[in-house]
């Protein structure tokens, strides 16, 4: 059995098989985080009282319960800051390598400007940006 075993973790005898790195660096990554959950929980202190326990710590009472439904604005205007979020994020590498591109780099990022501002204005005009 010792053999076999081996034969699984050494290939030539001399060399480790590939894949004993990623099983020991896993098995570590495991047991660091299952000690420290195990740790937190023997030595960390257990002074729970009632604002505690309540669903925000700032010491401010909740205003409404925790399972409060939002509106859809609230998700839809999340969903376009992550758009023109990453609008910007793309913006960036464009502008470093603009002087490789040229005129074609900066016809192509032009029409995706225009495309999202096309969607923007879209939005805009349905009233998705309306708070109230």
């Amino acid at each position: 059995m010792l053999e076999e075993i081996s034969n699984l973790l050494f290939t030539d005898y001399k060399e480790l098989h590939p894949y004993v790195p990623v099983f020991i660096f896993t098995i570590i990554a495991l047991g660091f985080g299952c000690g420290t959950l195990i740790a937190t929980y023997l030595i960390g202190p257990r002074n729970s009282y009632a604002e505690k326990l309540s669903p925000y710590e700032c010491g401010i009472e909740p205003e409404m319960d925790a399972n409060h439904r939002f509106s859809i604005r609230f998700y839809v205007v999340a969903i376009l800051f992550v758009i023109f979020d990453v609008e910007a994020a793309f913006l960036y590498p464009w502008a470093v390598s603009f002087d490789y591109l040229g005129l074609f780099g900066f016809i192509e990022m032009m029409l995706f400007i225009l495309v999202l501002m096309v969607g923007y204005v879209y939005a805009w005009k349905k009233g998705a940006l309306e708070w109230v």
